[in-house]
């Protein structure tokens, strides 16, 4: 199979892929390493929240970010395993969020104005992941 020629700005997507992935990685590491700490504004409800987080949500999260980074990078470099990853990384967020949302009082607490909005970006941007794997894949842009 001949792996066809990709256009500019298809290019240029998946390199804004490779920094959206990046400062996932970068929102995780603060994540682990400093926790509510981070925030000057941090409550004692912020505290709580963390310190009763599963020890699950910290793997299903690196997952998140883990495998969009390296899906966004898959990509770039021609290979078909993007998409696998991109998959893999958007039923992470969902199960990210999923727990957030409903196993947790962070929406009563905070509100869903306060809350909601990110996370949906944050879900539409693992969509379009998946999308743009499948897009390239239609068009042999990778192998």
């Amino acid at each position: 199979m001949t792996v066809a020629k990709r256009p500019g700005w298809f290019i240029i997507l998946v390199s804004v892929l490779i920094v959206w992935g990046l400062a996932g990685c970068a929102a995780f590491y603060a994540h682990v390493a400093y926790g509510p700490a981070i925030d000057p504004h941090a409550t004692d409800w912020d505290r709580a929240y963390f310190a009763a987080l599963p020890g699950w949500f910290t793997w299903d999260y690196a997952a998140a970010v883990g495998a969009g980074l390296l899906g966004s990078i898959a990509l770039l470099a021609r290979s078909k395993v993007a998409g696998p990853l991109y998959i893999l990384s958007l039923v992470a967020v969902v199960i990210q969020f999923g727990y957030v949302f409903f196993a947790t009082d962070m929406l009563a607490h905070k509100g869903a104005a306060m809350t909601v909005p990110f996370p949906l970006f944050i879900i539409a941007m693992a969509v379009l992941q998946v999308w743009l794997a499948g897009y390239a894949r239609d068009r042999n842009w990778v192998s």
